[in-house]
């Protein structure tokens, strides 16, 4: 189920599309949620005598407005002093209303932009939001509309002016989106459900989230579709699979919308994770951050998807490496636990701010389900160092945390998949005298997996090997 301000936010889409609204406020609606309420004692004579701090649930009003510049604006008030307000901007309003205004053609269904006639212009338009001039046309568009169409009501004009009331701004919540747009609608699905399906089990991704349509993309824009209907996460025209990773407050997202659009998104839920301060005059190092987190989330997708062994790797790996002036051991595929070490560090790969000894500690527990002392600190700190010799990890810095380069993912999701998806397979499938029932679901991998299987089963015996022994 959508929160309440999501709800309340659908509301207001469905009053857009149902009338022509004009530059002010358009909607307000109200709803309750706890707030931080002061109760106010005073004595016979009117002197204030006690402030007590409380919590409780209190009238919210959330004034929907039409910025000429910020189009959708949203911004919730509490009706007890000292109203704390909450303030909802969509930068893909903005994009929108700047492109318009420079008479940029475009097409756009929600917050997803569907045609694009200059996209290197509207680029530009775009990156315009992460510099600094945007504090200050942030802060405009605000006090624009906080304090006439909102704060009025519990404090007039006079008041505010008599009082000195005044509101310092600060970022809490913020969303970051690249947008990926295919000429075919079926080559962009059979694209993204390939990664999705090679990266799914590698990442430790548990779960994938579909919403079913009519599971068949069109090869063309076809005119007759409801592009409307078609970008509708909620209520999709064809299939739709969201591919999400959380680490802690932050959250990594894919997913399909509308017809032709991939996108990839950042999510910081509370910016506090992102040690960058909050105030409103850090908005450009926020949004810079979470591109940085998209752009690293993108290649380590493509990274772990299309892995790649390098030339004498595996004489390699076994031999021991330095570090400074340690000596350290070699990697042992074979090994279960730095199998598990090595699964582990590419199921972190993706992690924004890289991942930290206990991370990975912790992140090998829960894939064995083994208890705390079954692999310590101690021992993933080892495991760690093993790998930072064989430059499959970088400690950047004197950070206390570890990243995975693109290289070293790759090597890592070639050495996983040797083992586990060819050698074994193609091991335990020559000992069968013969392919055995064929499955209900006959993909392209079952074929290679069948002509290797015999393709061995011809060699060994020319090599003398007895595959049943």
């Amino acid at each position: 189920m959508p929160d309440a301000d999501e709800r309340k936010h659908r509301i207001a889409e469905e009053y857009l599309r149902e009338h022509t609204v004009g530059v002010g406020v358009f909607l307000i609606l109200v709803a309750r949620a706890p707030a931080t309420v002061w109760k106010v004692s005073r004595t016979a004579s009117g002197v204030i005598r006690n402030l007590d701090k409380t919590r409780q649930f209190v009238n919210h009003y959330s004034f929907h407005i039409m910025d000429p510049a910020f189009g959708h604006v949203t911004i919730k008030m509490s009706g007890h002093p000292p109203f704390p307000a909450q303030v909802i901007l969509n930068g893909h309003e903005y994009v929108a209303c700047t492109a318009q205004a420079a008479g940029l053609g475009f097409a756009k269904e929600g917050n997803c932009f569907t045609r694009i006639d200059e996209p290197e212009r509207l680029a530009q338009v775009a990156d315009t939001l992460s510099q600094p001039g945007t504090i200050g046309r942030l802060s405009q568009v605000i006090d624009r509309w906080i304090y006439t169409a909102c704060l009025c009501f519990g404090l007039d004009l006079e008041e505010q002016r008599r009082s000195g009331f005044g509101y310092a701004y600060s970022i809490y919540q913020l969303e970051y989106s690249r947008n990926l747009i295919f000429d075919s609608g079926a080559v962009m699905e059979r694209t993204f459900d390939t990664v999705v399906d090679r990266t799914r089990v590698r990442l430790d991704v548990p779960k994938l989230r579909t919403l079913f349509g009519v599971g068949q993309r069109p090869r063309w824009h076809a005119a007759d579709l409801s592009p409307r209907q078609a970008v509708v996460i909620e209520r999709p025209r064809w299939n739709l699979t969201l591919f999400k990773v959380h680490f802690g407050l932050l959250t990594l997202k894919g997913y399909t919308k509308g017809e032709h659009v991939l996108r990839f998104e950042a999510i910081v839920h509370n910016t506090r994770a992102l040690h960058t301060g909050r105030v409103l005059e850090k908005f450009p190092a926020i949004v810079a951050k979470l591109a940085g987190m998209v752009d690293r989330f993108t290649s380590m997708l493509d990274c772990v998807d299309v892995a790649f062994l390098p030339d004498g790797i595996l004489d390699q790996l076994p031999a021991p490496s330095q570090i400074g002036a340690t000596r350290v051991g070699g990697i042992d595929v074979n090994r279960p636990r730095m199998r598990n070490a090595l699964t582990a560090v590419l199921a972190l790969a993706v992690a924004p701010d890289g991942f930290t000894v206990a991370d990975l500690a912790t992140k090998v527990r829960s894939l064995t389900g083994t208890a705390e002392t079954d692999y310590t600190i101690r021992q993933a700190a080892y495991d760690l160092r093993k790998l930072r010799g064989k430059h499959l990890l970088v400690k950047p810095g004197r950070a206390r945390r570890y990243q995975v380069p693109g290289q070293g993912a790759r090597t890592i999701a070639a050495l996983l998949t040797l083992r586990d998806q060819v050698i074994a397979p193609i091991l335990a499938g020559v000992r069968r005298p013969g392919p055995g029932r064929p499955p209900k679901t006959y993909t392209r991998i079952d074929r290679d997996y069948e002509t290797l299987r015999t393709g061995m089963r011809t060699l060994l015996h020319d090599l003398a090997i007895d595959a049943a022994a």
